[in-house]
């Protein structure tokens, strides 16, 4: 079956999508095309430093504050 994420990515809206993408990453490109494409309320966080990987086990590169603040934000 052939699927292409961002074909209908603004059908999600209203509901909230936040992005989390490393400096550095190899695939920033498409975090970057996803929230360009993506419908409000969105957040994109860039964090420094960070490569593609970095992110799912650095936990000091986590911005756990971005998320905290995000979900309690978006999820009531």
């Amino acid at each position: 079956m052939n699927f292409y994420p961002f074909t209908d990515i603004e059908t999600i809206s209203p509901r909230p999508m936040l992005f989390i993408a490393g400096e550095h990453a190899h695939s920033r490109e498409f975090s970057d095309e996803a929230y360009r494409l993506a419908g409000e309320p969105k957040a994109l966080v860039i964090v420094p430093g960070a490569g593609h990987v970095d992110l799912y086990d650095r936990v000091n590169l986590i911005p756990f504050d971005t998320l905290t603040t995000f979900f309690q934000t978006n999820l009531r």
